[in-house]
């Protein structure tokens, strides 16, 4: 197979939660991903690791832990998800992806074991292999949801991290930010540190019970890193994920890590990883373009209010947003001011809320703009409006954002 066929037939055989929804991705157990894993030989057992779970915020945390760690002179794998652009995003070696070759290898291989799995339970086997056969010194694991039940929990990490809790995927991991908490909660391993971002009335005491029965080492970091050092993701937002990064790496003792490692790998985190979508500058002005992948009210919060603040005197906001359907758009849309212009749009996947339905609910909360429908055509609408001294945003979902990208570097 060529590596397009592979991709499409990991599109097309196996479930994909990201685009359809449903129970392609959230399973009861973990029987699946031990059958796999067993097929290859138990590939985790290779590896030391981090594991990084959280509402909002475990993507840029693993993405500044594996930067960190490669400036200290460490291999480092980096699996996270979703991709923006490239399947392999998913899998890095040092910040670079894994080959095609090794994608199509890996599947040719296990095709038969693969059947049986989900996109993303496949995806993890894939991971785990290509950390083995590169040998790391120390892979960094993003949760794809949840915890407990993600394919991800089966390795036994140096440190656990759960950057922040907040309302998402309620259909799967409970209706009240403290249900969500336990799942999150799911990954901490006897007598490992866990170290968690925030620490809140409505969900410490599930960590502090957590980590007890497990006695395991509990860290708030908003309470050990007073005073993040500065990193080069430019979101205001990512100042708890720094702390996070700071705490987790003082909590283990396996890497050293030097004080120029840690502020040079901070700041170079774009250069030394890949990572996209988070207050992703696409142009400084004339207008000024930013895309960011915050997609639920914990994390779009942030991301409304740095809005306003950089928002230019005298210049409007345009925004270009979508969502998808298995979620209440509501509880994004309200963040938003009514004195912006609209572009709504829906990415092209069947789990895409229509740009139709999305301006009826905007309209609820006074929102009211043009329904472009297509990503690409919504950001080409925004931006042929704007003026110089106008900020366009795109965003609402991990897709959309990706849509944009790949316009952006088409036009």
């Amino acid at each position: 197979m060529t590596f397009a066929e592979t991709t499409e037939w990991l599109y097309s055989r196996l479930p994909v939660f990201q685009r359809t929804g449903g129970g392609a991705h959230y399973k009861i157990d973990l029987v699946q991903t031990e059958v796999l894993l067993d097929a290859l030989e138990r590939p985790e057992h290779h590896f030391r690791s981090i594991h990084v779970a959280g509402t909002n915020g475990k993507g840029s945390t693993s993405h500044l832990l594996a930067s960190v760690l490669q400036a200290a002179g460490y291999t480092v794998g980096l699996y996270t998800s979703p991709h923006l652009v490239d399947f392999r995003e998913r899998i890095r070696i040092n910040g670079a992806l894994i080959s095609e070759q090794e994608v199509v290898d890996f599947v040719e291989k296990h095709q038969e074991v693969l059947v049986g799995c989900s996109f993303f339970e496949a995806t993890v086997g894939m991971a785990f292999d290509a950390f083995r056969r590169h040998r790391v010194d120390v892979a960094v694991v993003e949760v794809g949801m949840g915890g407990r039940l993600d394919s991800t929990n089966v390795i036994r990490p140096e440190v656990c991290v759960i950057t922040s809790i907040g309302l998402d995927h309620q259909q799967y991991l409970g209706d009240t930010r403290a249900a969500i908490a336990g799942e999150k909660a799911g990954i901490i391993k006897t007598g490992v540190p866990v170290v968690v971002g925030e620490r809140d009335p409505e969900t410490e005491a599930v960590f502090v019970q957590k980590a007890a029965a497990h006695q395991s080492p509990l860290i708030w970091a908003e309470e050990a890193i007073p005073s993040p050092l500065p990193c080069g993701l430019l979101g205001t937002y990512q100042q708890n994920n720094v702390r996070c990064v700071q705490a987790a790496l003082a909590a283990q003792t396996h890497w050293t890590v030097s004080n120029d490692a840690l502020r040079s790998g901070l700041l170079e985190v774009v250069q030394r990883t890949g990572l996209r979508g988070r207050w992703e500058i696409l142009q400084e002005s004339g207008p000024r373009v930013v895309a960011d992948t915050g997609h639920n009210a914990h994390g779009l919060r942030w991301v409304v209010q740095q809005l306003q603040e950089e928002l230019p005197a005298g210049g409007r906001l345009l925004v270009v947003l979508g969502t998808v359907s298995d979620k209440d758009p509501g509880e994004i849309l309200a963040l938003f001011p009514a004195d912006a212009s609209y572009f709504w749009v829906a990415a092209n996947l069947p789990r895409a809320l229509s740009a139709a339905t999305l301006a009826e609910r905007a309209a609820e909360y006074a929102l009211r703009g043009r329904v472009s429908g297509p990503v690409g055509r919504g950001f080409a609408d925004a931006l042929a409006e704007a003026g110089p001294q106008d900020l366009v945003f795109v965003g609402g979902s991990n897709f959309v954002v990706a849509e944009a990208l790949s316009y952006w570097e088409q036009r």
